[in-house]
């Protein structure tokens, strides 16, 4: 029942986690064909998937203006921005039309993100209760859910168009969910945020794309580990990104319903370590059960650190700042998606891909030992500023 009362109190984030979920895991399960229909290679695909990053990040900054324009329509406006960009990159044949397809595509994604998150944190200061976690391990099963459904399809027949269409009228059907409520706030001046405190905004960002990073490492690189450093076929390769995203799944479902009671930076040092633990065991594998059971620790431990760090983020600020610093700390979370292939490949390229996994492993143990607790003495600090009512 407490399970319950947690999805109907942030049943509009839930929405747009789901939907955000279906988008991209239609794409990623096509991926192969799409790339195929506009004809480039490896390189020119990576600019192209760079140029969609883009605009997910620009749009991270931009959606708090968007909220101020358009209110409780918002979220709609950046679902229906992502099916839009998903359906063009479906019938795209020419790499300009899939640049400007996957950058609509980011861009609505990253709105509705930005806008979900801080209606979780909304939902947690009105509720008191842990939601992040929630919400983001239900994210992962309709990723998991889709990406299933998306196959199932293929397998049926169905091209990109089709399938893009059947997203957008997903969109429609859950439309309603995605109206966001009035808040009328007790302090004046909504857009104001120079009383913000941005340092300790900035650090928790910097978390979250501690997080993130160990994600895009594990999430982009481990088919290829399986595969060229230890010799497993495709299917075997599919088990890595599989083991982590179960992972993940696993470790932010079960620290909603068994850890919401502990102490979130104790979750977050426990949680890093693992990660680097798990990260470090798939870098020094030497047999594939070995590397599955890297990818899987892995993604426990990474599964709880962004959620729980953009929540404590939400609940450092007053009202007014909330969604300015949601969106700032999501915004530098998500530059992982941008270093991760840059870390992973260069130190790949120079001193092999085992070394890459150990580099991101330690990043994990710095950002237990060092970072987690820095964070922590400012959120204190910072505490002691905000009344209780938040």
């Amino acid at each position: 029942m407490r399970l319950l009362d947690d999805i109907i109190a942030s049943r509009r984030a839930l929405m747009g986690f789901v939907i955000v979920g279906f988008g991209w895991a239609a794409f990623s399960a096509q991926m192969p064909v799409i790339k195929a229909q506009v004809g480039v290679g490896d390189g020119a695909w990576g600019t192209l998937v760079l140029i969609g990053s883009t605009g997910a990040i620009m749009a991270m900054w931009l959606a708090p203006f968007l909220h101020r324009l358009i209110g409780r329509w918002a979220m709609i406006a950046g679902a229906v921005i992502m099916a839009l960009g998903f359906v063009l990159a479906g019938a795209a044949q020419v790499p300009v039309v899939m640049g400007i397809a996957l950058f609509l595509a980011a861009g609505g994604s990253g709105i509705t993100d930005v806008l979900a998150n801080a209606e979780v944190s909304e939902a947690e200061a009105s509720t008191g209760r842990s939601l992040m976690n929630l919400n983001h391990g239900l994210f992962s099963v309709s990723y998991a859910l889709a990406a299933v459904a998306v196959g199932v399809a293929r397998e049926g027949g169905w091209g990109p168009v089709a399938i893009f269409a059947g997203l957008a009228l997903a969109v429609a059907v859950l439309s309603p969910w995605l109206i966001l409520p009035v808040r009328t706030l007790s302090e004046e001046d909504t857009q104001d945020t120079t009383g913000m405190p941005r340092l300790l905004v900035w650090v928790g960002g910097l978390v979250v794309l501690s997080a993130f990073l160990g994600e895009a490492a594990s999430e982009g690189w481990s088919a290829l580990h399986v595969e060229r450093t230890l010799g497993g076929g495709p299917a075997e390769g599919a088990l890595g990104p599989a083991l982590l995203a179960t992972g993940m799944a696993v470790g932010r479902l079960g620290g909603h319903i068994f850890g919401a009671s502990w102490p979130p930076f104790r979750v977050m040092v426990v949680a890093s370590c693992l990660a680097g633990l798990g990260l470090a065991l798939a870098g020094a594998a030497t047999g594939l059960p070995m590397a599955y059971a890297g990818f899987l620790l892995g993604g426990l431990g990474v599964s709880v650190v962004g959620p729980l760090a953009l929540g404590l983020v939400g609940q450092a600020v007053r009202p007014k700042y909330r969604l300015a610093a949601i969106s700032q700390a999501a915004a530098l979370g998500y530059a992982a998606f941008f270093l991760g292939p840059v870390i992973m490949g260069f130190v790949a390229e120079g001193f092999g891909l085992r070394v890459s996994f150990y580099v991101i492993a330690g990043i994990m143990f710095a950002v237990a030992a060092l970072l987690l607790p820095s964070w922590g003495r400012m959120l204190g600090r910072q505490r002691a500023h905000i009344p209780s009512s938040g």
